[in-house]
């Protein structure tokens, strides 16, 4: 990803994040009871974060496919409570290795 298109996906997602959190301060002056606006206000950030940055995981490597792979990989074993380094390098291996293969089954 080139820095034209990088730093200003970080800024925005940077503002959004800070926004959605300083927004309940400002505009609520006693503490949030209802759940469903504490819910809100707690996802929302993870929900923008998420989006913004999926469709640089598939677009990440070479192929969509070795993407996807690892992709599906770190959900897995995210799912199952596995720790950050191995999610991570399960995930890179994967890549790389679906990667390797499609290499050689393209020159075979």
């Amino acid at each position: 990803m080139d820095n034209l298109l990088f730093f200003p996906l970080l800024l925005v997602m940077a503002l959004v994040t800070y926004l959605i959190r300083a927004v309940p301060f400002v505009l609520f002056r006693k503490k949030i009871s209802n759940p469903r606006l504490k819910a809100f206000f707690d996802y929302i950030p993870y929900a923008v974060l998420s989006s913004m940055t999926f469709p640089a995981i598939l677009y990440s490597t070479g192929s969509v496919l070795s993407a996807a792979a690892g992709l599906f990989v770190a959900l897995f074993l995210s799912w199952r409570g596995k720790s950050l380094l191995v999610v991570a390098l399960a995930t890179s291996l994967t890549v790389l290795g679906v990667s390797l293969l499609m290499t050689v089954m393209q020159v075979a």
